[in-house]
């Protein structure tokens, strides 16, 4: 690895630009600003949409596969593989930006797809499979991945439900008989969520409003939530509807848990071992990182605050970049980010901002050269804050 290089690594910026372009655009400014710093690219994500786009831009092999989407037209799916490991995100088959014309569908959606995904992925013989969670756009408790892996539910008639979580409170039992386990695959849910399956702090009441769910329908979907977790307990012999991460991606954390003992693990953490971020670390005198808004979310285990840590084991100081910014500087540098430079910063229209993102990223990146990488003349990096 390069010595003395800037190590740029940063997530999407949400509905405007993914994190390979977004690493593109900075490389591209810095180096017009400091043709003489070695720079090197890494996108990163957290288990969300664009996990698969960031582990082939580091290394992975792209696969795909045709799977149904949230309310089952079919859709082309992309997954990762190398070396015996597999990278699954379940918004390829089953995300939001899926559902035909973006009409949501809190009761019908499901998660079919993800399942379907994840059977392809095991038909390479992997040892290890990594299921990224977030963008889902169904709230039905991992039911439908678990019927792509050989479970049918089955309602009081012993008939099979629709799909989706609206059709769960019918659920009367489940049919095991074409399901088994896959053996000799450890399975790892990535995420940054560790909200329970039900309650007030779970699936329907947190999530399902972003799905288009209203009071009613979070209400049903509770209800539906509730019967699957009693018999799902019931008929497996476990207790995971409490688990840190059961509520991720509409429940699919807690199918994951119940039907393939997957283990949850902190998405960004995951991913940085997995691509290879130590590695491209080494050597490198500034890290810039960040995603479309810097604000209380990132510090929850979001992309930029597990680069930031990362890097602070090393000693290597991190910067951000960003859309708009919602964090003081002291509530950035105790999260380890020395600096952030916003797109808000030299365009005050946030419109532009969003579609003219590439482009004025690159001038962002300049004006982060000089304040960061000062030229052979100077001896100490300068301090910026942009107002």
């Amino acid at each position: 690895m390069h010595s003395g290089h800037v190590l740029v690594a940063p997530d999407k910026f949400k509905g405007s630009l993914g994190a390979v372009e977004v690493a593109a655009r900075v490389a591209a400014g810095l180096r017009a600003a400091r043709p003489e710093v070695p720079v090197v690219t890494m996108p990163v994500a957290d288990g969300g949409d664009g996990t698969v786009e960031a582990a082939v831009a580091c290394g992975f092999q792209r696969a795909e596969a045709v799977v149904g989407g949230p309310t089952g037209e079919p859709v082309t799916a992309a997954y990762g593989l190398r070396d015996g490991v597999a990278i699954v995100e379940l918004a390829e088959a089953s995300g939001l930006h899926r559902l035909p014309r973006g009409r949501l569908a809190p009761l019908t959606a499901g998660s079919r797809g993800t399942g379907e995904l994840i059977a392809a992925a095991l038909r390479h013989g992997v040892r290890r499979l990594v299921l990224g969670l977030g963008g889902s756009a169904c709230t039905d408790g991992g039911a439908g991945m678990a019927r792509a892996l050989g479970v049918r539910l089955l309602d009081a008639r012993g008939e099979e439900l629709p799909p989706g979580g609206g059709a769960l409170t019918r659920l009367h039992a489940l049919d095991l008989s074409g399901f088994t386990r896959p053996e000799g695959v450890e399975f790892v849910v990535a995420g940054d969520v560790d909200n329970p399956l039900l309650g007030p702090e779970g699936a329907a009441a947190v999530y399902g409003p972003q799905k288009g769910a209203g009071p009613a329908e979070v209400a049903h979907l509770e209800e539906g939530l509730t019967r699957w977790a009693d018999v799902v307990e019931r008929e497996l012999g476990v207790r995971v509807r409490d688990d840190p991460g059961a509520g991720a991606a509409g429940g699919v954390g807690f199918a994951a848990m119940a039907f393939l003992g997957a283990e949850t693990r902190p998405g960004i953490g995951l991913l940085l071992d997995l691509l290879g971020f130590e590695e491209r670390l080494s050597g490198a005198r500034l890290v810039v990182t960040g995603e479309g808004s810097l604000d209380e979310q990132t510090l929850r285990g979001k992309a930029p605050a597990g680069v930031a840590a990362a890097a602070a084991r090393a000693g290597v100081p991190v910067v951000a970049v960003c859309g708009r910014r919602a964090l003081t500087d002291g509530r950035l540098r105790a999260a380890g980010i020395r600096a952030a430079y916003a797109l808000t910063d030299i365009e005050p229209d946030t419109r532009r901002c969003m579609t003219e993102a590439g482009p004025l990223l690159e001038r962002l990146a300049a004006a982060l050269a000089a304040g960061q990488l000062p030229g052979p003349a100077a001896t100490a990096p300068a301090e910026h804050h942009p107002a």
